[in-house]
């Protein structure tokens, strides 16, 4: 029995995928459950595992070609040994050029529509793709090519004449030609493009600043630091408080965890926090759900658990949708400052830095400490500046005043 392999349901409003990576080739063995193929969403990456042990019978999809949610992407034939054909006594075929083999294989359908819009005999166009598979990149690359060029009118020629003599120069043989790589851009780092873009494009997107001392949320980790993941098994770090502390401000000004829907403004009331992660396919926002109602171990956890599927790529369609608001920690890569992009259709991101000792005024007298500045970038036509200056200076008190968060004040 032959199953088709089929692009499944891909998750809310995403209705296209790329093909990324075959992990098999025709003709070879797959156990149950294993991975076939990889698809590419604009945010995540998807495997897709086979539904039998047997065969990968053919690929109708190759690597790199769009398809659409339900497409075919090849078919794996149950229980059948890849060797089930060879040294039975049968003729094997005989081995076919480049260009015909390609003009057999079926096309895949966007290349057929390209192909079909514009006219093209396939017969015609060399594929590069696996076994001579004609590809998306080759149907472009044919109705991009140059127009022959008109014969060549023969000039009379003109009168020869000796070049200066130069009696001296220098060779600057430090100029040369860079080379360059091009490579397509995932479609996940594309979709994160256009999200950024939009969110300049749509937002009135504003940005406040404000610093704040760390010294006794570093004093609260260095009390308890071990005492807490001996019992809890996680580190206590500092991205807990920042998510308190957050909550809290959101509580005090709801317009922050709003969002404008055409005419209306939709107020949640429900704290879902997104955790900005560079994983190594891009950028992606897993969501702590329910922040409110975690304490520092369920958010540290939680937060630990969304970092190593990012890692992974093994992140959901449900870990990255439904945030409310974003935290982004540009500190760990150093960066002293920057104006967080909002992450849409969210009002507000906030945007932690390096932790840096630098001296200040304490009750009239210098003394070094360890300063962070925070950025709350915000959708001006939804939130004021009063608002959102308010929502800085809350979480800069919860900081600096831990116990703040225990006494919800």
């Amino acid at each position: 029995m032959t199953l088709n392999i089929i692009v499944p349901e891909l998750g809310e409003s995403v209705t296209e995928a790329t093909v990324a990576k075959w992990f098999k080739a025709p003709g070879d063995a797959v156990a149950l459950d294993e991975p076939l193929v990889e698809l590419e969403t604009d945010k995540i990456a998807l495997e897709i595992n086979a539904a039998s042990a047997g065969v990968l019978a053919d690929i109708l999809v190759p690597e790199g070609e769009d398809v659409e949610v339900g497409a075919v992407l090849g078919h794996l034939a149950e229980g059948e040994s890849p060797k089930a054909n060879v040294g039975n006594g049968a003729a094997q075929p005989a081995a076919v050029s480049k260009a015909a083999q390609s003009d057999a294989l079926p096309l895949s359908p966007a290349v057929r529509k390209l192909v079909e819009d514009n006219g093209l005999d396939p017969s015609a166009i060399s594929g590069s793709g696996k076994d001579g598979r004609i590809l998306k990149g080759d149907v472009l690359e044919l109705l991009q090519a140059p127009a022959p060029e008109a014969p060549a009118v023969e000039v009379p020629a003109a009168p020869v004449i000796d070049p200066p003599v130069i009696v001296s120069a220098e060779v600057d043989e430090s100029t040369e030609v860079a080379d360059e790589e091009r490579v397509p851009m995932s479609r996940l780092r594309q979709r994160v493009a256009e999200r950024l873009k939009m969110a300049q494009d749509t937002a009135a997107i504003l940005t406040t600043f404000n610093e704040v001392d760390m010294s006794q949320v570093m004093a609260a980790r260095r009390k308890y630091r071990d005492a807490f993941e001996n019992k809890h098994g996680v580190r206590l770090g500092f991205m807990s408080f920042f998510v308190k502390a957050t909550v809290a401000a959101l509580k005090e000004i709801p317009s922050v965890n709003a969002e404008i829907d055409g005419t209306d403004i939709v107020y949640k009331k429900y704290y879902h926090i997104g955790v900005a992660v560079s994983a190594p396919q891009g950028l992606v926002v897993p969501v702590l759900r329910d922040a409110d109602k975690l304490g520092f171990a369920g958010i540290e956890n939680n937060i630990a658990a969304l970092g190593a599927k990012a890692r992974d790529g093994k992140l959901s369609m449900a870990d990255l949708s439904g945030g409310s608001f974003t935290i982004s920690n540009g500190g760990v890569f150093g960066s002293l400052m920057s104006t967080p992009i909002l992450n849409p259709p969210q009002s507000g991101i906030l945007g932690m830095h390096k932790i840096q000792e630098r001296p200040i005024a304490v009750d009239g007298q210098m003394e070094i400490r360890p300063m962070m500045y925070l950025a709350l970038s915000y959708d001006h036509r939804l939130i004021d500046g009063r608002e959102a200056v308010t929502f800085l200076v809350r979480i800069k008190e919860c900081i600096e005043e831990p116990e703040r968060l225990l006494l919800d004040l």
